[in-house]
């Protein structure tokens, strides 16, 4: 893989990853969190789509878009439920 092809994922990682976090009410982190959740949702995201039997028809360089949304989407849920989330008053 070239830097240039690099460089692409990293870009759609945090897109992907921005979007699902947003979904699911996180709004802090910068970039690198974005690239962090955009990976993990992917991996999380194809798990997900294989056990329910559904694929994605949208890709972009072998990441399945939507349900990399999904997979950060329940990550950051996750995450907020493990640690409490924000506290409203």
């Amino acid at each position: 893989m070239s830097l240039i092809g690099l460089l692409i994922l990293l870009l759609v990682a945090a897109i992907l990853g921005s979007i699902g976090a947003s979904l699911a009410g996180h709004s802090s982190g910068g970039c690198l969190t974005s690239i962090a959740l955009g990976f993990i949702g992917a991996l999380l995201g194809s798990y997900i789509s294989q056990a329910v039997g559904i694929r994605d028809v949208l890709y972009f360089h072998g990441i399945p878009i939507i349900w990399s949304i999904i997979g950060s989407a329940i990550f950051v849920a996750l995450l907020n439920l493990l640690s409490g989330g924000k506290r409203r008053t």
